[in-house]
């Protein structure tokens, strides 16, 4: 497997920062932070420090204060999408700074796009300075803001802007004449906005370089007078003129379709420094007009056609220089889920058809991996691409290629496929793809990632589905998953008495049908781990019937010895519990858990825990409630059983059960000094679902089917 590199120190050091924010920091009167002590940051460091803040998400009103310093903490690259900032904080916090660039997409909470260039433009340094803006998915509303010395404040302030992204805004005519009164703009973003016509972009066509119109639904202008506007951008190398074509029904986008046809099939003199042309979602591209278009831009370097029906096209085979995304193979796949990363219809396009492709697949395939997580975090609340890209990553993790994969790597695809299951929790398909992922040893016993959660997870989805195939995967991977939790953990889970009752009715379906398969023997070996040294954990197994369950189960499974193993190990524990051993006093369970130690003919495992039950019982200082013929009996069968026992040869799980010495007053028995016998220590019973898997993965029968769609 391919090593990992450690943690770049740089990294390390800004997120212990982080984590220590609260306890570097003093309060100021309004609540928000800074620094307890002046530090003078180099102005790159500080732009590193506020995007820490912002992917950990801690940054909001509050923990911005601490850049109000400028000069203690200088910023230049601002990036801080989704993250929870008022307009009153960005204008104290990140407005007194010298940006270059800014990126405040989809912040949450009354912000606007106007409150942002309002306090952009109350500094001459950014209005000057400002090169790059992105406020995708922002509400601008202008209308609040008043003159500013008789002059409405707008986009056309920021003189010094060169690059704006407004995709996904409410973006009108008349913001866009005010952008193209921008001198030295050279790419523009308006996608999916409420524009309508495109001719003021004539204003700008000496400098605009980039334009993407992606989604214009309300585009109100014949093809040609689009494609006489579009003659005119003379310095335009990359245009975007794609279509969500999930949304676009048979006669919307019906002009822009056909200005595409012309655009292919007009004359090179119409944009001549084009290199760059993205029409995926397009309808009606012909293979002949994509060939005369070929054939006279040579320049060509990039061509978007996914979802156009002709990215399998002979003619482009014959550039092996152009790059093309598409559906026809990987490598177009690859190029659309780079090129398309924030947008969910060509992203779910794409996804199906790598789906496809990897069906079968059996070579790692790290980076293809790594654009579905990008994917996936690009999109967190779309059902439609968690859908797909659960069942894409099954199929890029199955059999032995998560082995060939960076460690790292798979626990950041565990940890998308947690935030799946965490955030779709009533859609079968994603936990059914998830659980999927999820059930290989390797992943379970050799990757990290927050196990606690998995188990929580898994367990709910458990409590409502009966599929017997997926019930079974459910149940190993609990039974792995709780074997790998800290005592603490353990007993936080073993608290809701939800989780004992799921895993106690699974025993009680299996026990009823008289069946031993892997998901009672799964069940057996949680609930055994949920009760290891949990005394909250064995009080719920108590209430939730459990004892009595276990002793249908041993006189249920009289002639299975792995069965009987469980059951005996996990009674145990109960004994362990001082306060529970009275419920373990039942005569009819005693004797028979005294003739499983008496048996010969049984493994000496089982053997072995019922004599670590009957230890325990036996040495409890007040066993008045016990029999006393039967104690005694129990005291010497324990010690004529442990003299006949051999060295077992394989280490087994055992118990740190004392028989002691009681001579204090009170007591009302005294244990004989020749049974000083002591069990070891116990400890965690760790599964594996090697044999109920291929090759790391479950082939469920049927049900091993991810759904995609």
């Amino acid at each position: 497997m391919e090593a990992v590199g450690p943690q770049p120190l740089l990294d390390i050091c800004l997120t212990e920062v982080c984590r220590r924010l609260e306890s570097l920091c003093s309060k100021r009167d309004d609540g928000s932070m800074r620094l307890k002590s002046p530090i003078m940051f180099p102005q790159e460091l500080s732009d590193q420090l506020l995007h820490k803040m912002s992917t950990t998400g801690i940054l909001n009103d509050v923990t911005v204060g601490v850049f109000r310093n400028c000069e203690e903490l200088r910023l230049c690259r601002v990036s801080i999408p989704y993250c929870p900032v008022s307009a009153e904080a960005f204008h104290l916090a990140l407005c007194p700074h010298r940006l270059q660039e800014l990126d405040a997409s989809w912040l949450p909470g009354d912000i606007t796009g106007a409150d942002i260039v309002s306090g952009l433009t109350s500094n001459s340094e950014c209005r000057s300075g400002l090169q790059r803006l992105t406020l995708t998915g922002l509400r601008l509303d202008w209308e609040p803001l008043e003159l500013n010395a008789g002059k409405r404040v707008g986009f056309s302030s920021l003189e010094g802007l060169k690059t704006l992204n407004l995709a996904y805004t409410d973006l009108s005519d008349a913001d866009l004449e005010d952008i193209c009164a921008l001198h030295h703009l050279e790419s523009l973003d308006i996608s999916c906005t409420a524009v309508s016509n495109l001719a003021a972009l004539t204003e700008c066509q000496n400098t605009l370089r980039s334009l993407k119109v992606h989604g214009l639904r309300r585009l109100h202008m014949s093809p040609a007078r689009l494609l006489s506007v579009l003659g005119q951008l003379r310095a335009l190398r990359h245009l975007d003129f794609s279509e969500d074509h999930f949304a676009v029904d048979g006669s919307n986008g019906k002009d822009g379709d056909e200005t595409v046809r012309q655009l292919l099939e007009g004359s090179p003199r119409v944009l001549p420094q084009l290199i760059s042309l993205d029409i995926s979602g397009r309808k009606r591209v012909t293979e002949a007009a994509l060939k005369v278009f070929l054939e006279s831009r040579g320049g060509l370097i990039f061509l978007g056609l996914l979802a156009t029906g002709v990215s399998s096209s002979d003619v482009l085979s014959t550039r092996k220089d152009l790059k093309v995304a598409g559906e026809a193979n990987e490598k177009q796949v690859c190029e659309a889920l780079r090129r398309y990363r924030d947008r969910e219809c060509f992203i779910r396009e794409a996804l199906l058809q790598l789906y496809n492709l990897t069906t079968d697949t059996d070579k790692p395939q790290e980076g293809i991996l790594k654009l579905v997580l990008g994917a996936m975090q690009s999109h967190p609340s779309s059902l439609r691409v968690h859908l797909v890209a659960t069942a894409c990553i099954f199929n890029l993790t199955t059999q032995n290629m998560a082995e060939a994969m960076p460690v790292s790597l798979l626990s950041a695809t565990v940890g998308r496929l947690l935030y799946a299951m965490k955030t779709f929790p009533s859609h079968q398909e994603v936990q059914k793809n998830c659980l999927l992922a999820l059930c290989s040893d390797y992943i379970l016993q050799d990757v990290p990632f927050d196990k606690y959660l998995a188990a929580t997870l898994v367990i709910n989805w458990l409590s409502s589905h009966e599929n017997p195939t997926l019930q079974r995967m459910a149940v190993a991977v609990i039974s792995i998953l709780v074997a790998k939790l800290t005592v603490e953990q353990t007993a936080q889970l073993s608290q809701d008495a939800f989780v004992m009752k799921q895993l106690l009715a699974i025993v009680q379906q299996k026990a009823m049908m008289g069946v031993v398969d892997s998901t009672l023997n799964f069940a057996l070996t949680a609930l055994w781990n949920l009760t290891d040294e949990i005394p909250a954990a064995a009080h719920n197994f108590i209430k939730c019937q459990g004892l009595e369950l276990y002793e249908e189960v041993l006189e249920t499974y009289h002639s299975e010895p792995s069965i009987q193993q469980k059951v005996l190990g996990l009674l145990n524990n109960i004994a362990e519990v001082e306060e529970l051993q009275e419920d373990l006093l039942e005569k009819e369970l005693l004797e028979h858990v005294l003739t499983l130690l008496q048996n010969s003919r049984l493994e000496v495992g089982v053997r072995y825990f019922a004599g670590g039950i009957l230890a325990q019982l036996a040495s409890r200082a007040d066993t008045c409630s016990l029999d006393e013929e039967l104690r005694a009996t129990i005291v010497k069968q324990l010690h004529s059983s442990i003299m006949t026992w051999t060295q077992l040869e394989r280490e087994m799980v055992s118990y740190s059960i004392a028989l002691r010495q009681n001579a204090g007053k009170g007591r009302c028995y005294r244990t004989p000094e020749g049974l000083g016998y002591a069990f070891g220590h116990s400890r965690r019973r760790q599964g594996t679902i090697g044999k109920h898997l291929t090759n790391g993965h479950s082939t469920p029968e049927s049900d091993n089917n991810q759904t995609v769609a």
